[in-house]
């Protein structure tokens, strides 16, 4: 079962800039892109950082301020300082970048957004080179498949392929994301799997468990948590 992977999703054609772009430049490109943010590459298109508009707020929100007098300045505020004061993008850019690659998968790209705070990810190969850019929408998009090519998903690679169930054993319906598998399989254990097989497949919002079981291979503590009951079993 193939699993959707960054490079199914992220934006190939990237607004980008030098560590020598000048601040003006950079506001220029964002706005021109309509972007929020853009990747800071050297010549070899090596992701150093990227530059955002927050980072080019600060001279906006501190223009003309006079220097606070603190004993010890903390963190951010010196480094608001700095950037309010910088001109170019080496000295405006956010370091080390937080990056994925091309080959990472929909869940690990959104962990590591929601890990670091961050909005968007460069996408870079191995030698660290940008290739991409993946944002939060992108990884929505995985939510626009069609129902048609979901339900064949769950019908060729969980139920056929992975389980070996037989046409017709297990119905299969499928209506904005929401998919419901009726049915009766033979082991409690083989419902438990194909509904979690089923929760992984690409698009998939959420999995409706309308399946019966024959055999009862569930331990104890499963049934205690609420797993369900034999077909039959009132």
């Amino acid at each position: 079962m193939r699993t959707w992977q960054v490079r199914d999703v992220m934006t190939t054609d990237v607004a980008s800039v030098r560590e020598g772009t000048a601040y003006r430049e950079i506001v220029d490109v964002l706005t021109d892109r309509r972007v929020t943010a853009a990747p800071v590459v050297d010549g070899d298109r090596r992701v150093l950082g990227v530059v955002s508009e927050a980072d080019l707020m600060y001279k906006v929100e501190l223009s003309g301020q006079p220097r606070e007098r603190r004993i010890v300045p903390d963190r951010h505020r010196r480094e608001a300082r700095a950037k309010a004061g910088a001109t170019l993008a080496a000295d405006l850019m956010t370091a080390p970048p937080v990056t994925v690659a091309p080959d990472a998968t929909l869940v690990e790209a959104a962990r590591r957004m929601d890990s670091r705070g961050v909005k968007r990810l460069p996408v870079v190969d191995d030698l660290g080179r940008l290739v991409g850019i993946v944002t939060r929408g992108d990884l929505l998009k995985v939510h626009l498949r069609p129902d048609a090519d979901i339900r064949r998903d769950v019908v060729d690679e969980v139920l056929r392929r992975t389980l070996g169930v037989r046409d017709g054993v297990v119905d299969v319906a499928v209506h904005g994301g929401v998919v419901t598998l009726t049915g009766q399989l033979e082991r409690w254990s083989t419902v438990r799997l194909a509904l979690r097989l089923t929760r992984q497949v690409s698009g998939v919002v959420e999995v409706v468990d309308a399946l019966g079981y024959a055999v009862d291979d569930a331990p104890h503590s499963a049934l205690r948590l609420g797993g369900g009951m034999p077909a039959g079993i009132a």
